[in-house]
């Protein structure tokens, strides 16, 4: 979990380093990643796949018609449901193969979730692709607002191309390197500046 006194060192830094990044966090104001954090658990992995593809709203609501069918979702309350049933609850045919897909790891001991808080960021990816639909972008985002790890830059993350395009005045969406170079100064709290890149993109529209 992200501590505010870690936070607020991680802010000096990028204010420090970057006059850009200094400008967004005056625009934004105060981090406030500390209080997205959750438990590593089972129905953070399983919410990341409902939510996939669709907008906050819409992943808010199909989760809410699955925890009212099953509860929180568990391993084993996936696996005794009847695939039909998570259907119903609004999830496409794929996200039921994958939500089984996560239950059938997690269930077997597979996929270890007890153990990820203590392994480096390139191994918890690696054990979280494992599952089908979970690709790079959801491990990162399950390092950030999870597992609270402040040097993440989810380069594949649309929201963090367009605030980069944004705040630092570029003509086009940033390729992968552009993004690498521009962060290069913020480490180790990458995590931090693109939080602030999300932020900024919703300030941006809220203003508009």
């Amino acid at each position: 979990v992200i501590e505010r006194l870690e936070l607020n060192k991680a802010v000096r830094h990028l204010k420090r380093c970057d006059s850009t990044m200094a400008r967004l966090i005056e625009v934004v104001g105060t981090c406030r990643l500390d209080e997205k954090q959750r438990n590593v658990s089972f129905a953070a992995l399983a919410r990341s796949i409902v939510s996939q593809q669709l907008s906050v709203q819409a992943a808010k609501k199909t989760y809410e018609r699955l925890t009212k069918t099953l509860g929180q979702p568990k391993p084993r309350s996936i696996l005794e449901a009847d695939p039909k049933m998570l259907r119903g609850a609004g999830l496409s045919w794929q996200k039921v193969s994958y939500m089984i897909d996560l239950a059938t790891k997690v269930d077997s001991g597979t996929l270890l979730l007890g153990k990820l808080r203590f392994l480096p960021d390139e191994e918890v990816v690696g054990e979280l692709t494992q599952v089908k639909g979970v690709g790079v972008w959801t491990a990162q985002m399950f390092l950030i607002f999870h597992l609270g790890r402040l040097d993440v830059l989810p380069v594949g993350d649309l929201g963090v191309r367009n605030g980069f395009r944004d705040a630092y005045g570029l003509n086009d969406l940033p390729n992968n390197e552009t993004m690498e170079r521009i962060a290069a100064p913020w480490k180790p709290y990458r995590s931090i500046g693109a939080w602030y890149l999300w932020r900024f993109k919703d300030t941006a529209e809220a203003d508009v």
